[in-house]
This record gives C-alpha cells, sequence and structure tokens, in this order.
C-alpha cells in the first residue's frame, strides 16, 4: 500500500514541474487533498521533493494556486516541519504570500503555516530572523479589512515568535505594539483581544518596550482592561498583568515608578480581583505586581499573608 501511495504521489509531484498551468493546478488540488485527508501522505509529499515546488507557486498571481499551494503546505507542516524549513526558498515564499496574498485565504494559511512551524522551539531564532515574516504578521493585524481568522492565526504566529526574547526588539521596531494596542481598543471580538494581550504581555518583556508603550498610550489601555468596570475577560486580565509585571521587570524601579504614579484605585482593584480569583499563574503574577507597586490594600495585606 505504502508503494502505491508513493508512486501516487511522486507522479503527482511530477506534474508540478508540467509547462501547462492546468496540469499543475491540477496536480496541487489533489496533493491539497490528499495532505488533507491523508495523515500517512505528509511525509511522502515531503519526501518527494515537492516543497521547492509547491513554494513556487505562491509567486503565482492565480488565486487557485495560490490558495492550494498554502493550503498544501499548511497540512504538510503538520508532521514534517523539519523538511518544510530546510527546503530552499521556502520561507522566502510563504513570506511573500503572506505580504502579497491573492485572497485572505492565503494570508490565512500562510499565518497558519509559520505558526504550526513556530511550536518547534528551534525555529523561532530562525523564522523571527526573517523581518518581511514579522512585518507581514504585523501587517494583518494593523489592518483592520484583514478577516477575522486571518488576524487570529497572525495574532498566534506572532505570540510563537515573542517567546523567544531576542525576537521581541524587532517585533517593537516593525510596529508590532501600535498595531496590537490598537486592535484592542477598536475591536470588541473578546478572541481577538484576548490574543492579542497574550502578545502585548510577551513583547512587554524587552528594554525596547517601555518607550513605544507610553507612545501608543499601552500603559492606560492596561490599566483600563484591568478596570472591573470595563467587563473583560479574567484571560485578558491575567494578560494586562502579565504585560504590566513584565515592563516593571525589565524596566526596573525608573519603570515602576512612573507605573506606581499612574496607578489608580479602580486598577488596584483589577489586580487585586486577579490576584483572589484568576489561574494560579494569574495569581502569583498579580500578587508579584501589587508587590512591586507597593499598593497598600487591606485585601492585598490579607492575601499576602494568605500566601505566604
Amino acid at each position: 500500500m505504502d508503494v502505491v501511495k508513493r508512486r501516487a504521489v511522486k507522479n503527482l509531484v511530477s506534474k508540478l514541474t508540467s509547462v501547462s498551468e492546468q496540469t499543475r493546478t491540477e496536480a496541487l488540488c489533489e496533493l491539497r487533498l490528499l495532505s488533507k485527508n491523508d495523515a500517512e501522505s505528509r511525509p511522502l509529499i515531503a519526501e518527494a521533493d515537492a516543497v521547492p515546488l509547491i513554494a513556487e507557486s505562491l509567486y503565482s498571481p492565480a488565486v487557485i494556486l495560490q490558495e492550494n499551494a498554502t493550503a498544501t503546505l499548511l497540512n504538510i507542516s503538520i508532521s514534517s516541519k523539519e523538511h518544510l524549513m530546510s527546503s530552499q526558498g521556502f520561507l522566502d515564499a510563504l513570506s511573500h504570500a503572506l505580504r502579497h496574498p491573492a485572497s485572505p485565504f492565503v494570508a490565512q494559511c500562510a499565518a497558519a503555516t509559520i505558526f504550526s512551524l513556530l511550536s518547534l522551539e528551534s525555529f523561532r531564532p530562525i523564522i523571527g530572523h526573517k523581518r518581511d515574516i514579522i512585518f507581514g504578521l504585523v501587517e494583518i493585524v494593523r489592518n483592520h479589512g484583514s478577516a477575522a481568522r486571518s488576524i487570529k492565526d497572525a495574532l498566534r504566529a506572532l505570540f510563537g515568535v515573542a517567546l523567544y526574547p531576542l525576537n521581541r526588539a524587532q517585533m517593537v521596531e516593525l510596529g508590532a505594539v501600535q498595531a496590537l494596542f490598537s486592535l484592542v481598543v477598536k475591536d470588541g471580538r473578546v478572541g481577538l483581544i484576548e490574543d492579542a494581550t497574550a502578545v502585548i504581555a510577551q513583547v512587554a518583556g524587552c528594554e525596547e518596550s517601555w518607550e513605544v508603550f507610553k507612545k501608543a498610550l499601552g500603559i492606560e489601555v492596561l490599566m483600563d482592561l484591568l478596570d472591573n468596570a470595563t467587563g473583560s475577560s479574567y484571560r485578558v486580565k491575567e494578560n494586562a498583568v502579565s504585560a504590566l509585571l513584565n515592563l516593571v521587570q525589565v524596566g526596573g524601579e525608573e519603570v515602576a515608578s512612573d507605573v506606581r504614579g499612574r496607578m489608580e484605585a479602580r486598577v488596584v482593584d483589577g489586580i487585586l480581583d486577579v490576584a483572589e480569583n484568576g489561574s494560579e499563574k494569574g495569581k502569583s503574577k498579580a500578587l508579584a505586581l501589587l508587590k512591586v507597586l507597593e499598593a497598600q490594600d487591606a485585601r492585598f495585606e490579607a492575601l499576602t499573608s494568605h500566601s505566604s
């Protein structure tokens, strides 16, 4: 059976070199369906040296070629990440599709493929080094005309990029902070706000963030999210706590003093709410933040005496 499948895959892959666009399109459509419905076929497609040929189709202006190529690469990424990353020209082609998608579906698949690859820690510095990829992801978030699914996949990919600390400064430089806060302020979809604040919390953990956060009025936005009156979900509140904690931990006393000076009772109440009712991770971060901010509150005193 494996021999039959391998032969069928090789036959399809050979058609990707055809001079006929129709033949290439039909082969790509079949490879997409095969890689979607048959998990065993994914490594076979990768091993047949299909990736460089599929990646070439990402430069095509034809919507059907770009869509089938990005969807096939996404499917292959489930089981053959190393094969994709070692294929010459693959990341450049994926970056092109991300920045010049023939349709919203192409942008979504490209972002989802990047997110899939970022699940392997060793690929995070490599992908983070590709400025065009980070720029493309930020642009999807920045463009409020982007499809919700594309934004969600771009946010998940940016989160993966930010998990590698040395990528964060480049994200700041390429406008991620402004794009993320703009999304949080202007978009009412809870899921997107949760994902955006998760990225914000990660990016806050680098020295370059503080000044840009201030310019983007990010500190005020984080404090508003913590205000119980805004009705933020606990995940959003925990992300806001994590972002503020990362800022003060990286920025030291100067930043802590600035944040302390902006702190209002409504925000302290929000942090206390997380300390009392959040997840275990959220509780510990909220207590750490309250300690740094030297919040004088009876509930805080009770919580800290209880936790010790």
